[in-house]
């Protein structure tokens, strides 16, 4: 199996997204999406960019400092 960053992908009321898309990210998506399904029907690119985001910024270090650094006035 293999080992990706993200888990499970909530099936939550769906989303709208206004976005171009470069075709070579579109792709990747749509391969994350496959292999993420591990064999179910595959998810699609769109309902992969939230919580690709999401996992994204909770991982960022250097955000989480800055997010606890006081407002400089």
């Amino acid at each position: 199996m293999t080992k990706l960053k993200l888990g499970p992908i909530a099936d939550d009321k769906p989303l709208k997204i206004a976005l171009e898309l470069p075709a070579t990210l579109h792709r990747d998506l749509t391969e994350y999406g496959r292999l993420l399904a591990e064999g179910g029907s595959p998810i699609e690119p769109a309902k992969l960019i939230v919580p690709m985001l999401e996992r994204f910024i909770a991982t960022d270090r250097g955000f989480a400092k800055a997010k606890r650094q006081p407002l400089e006035a």
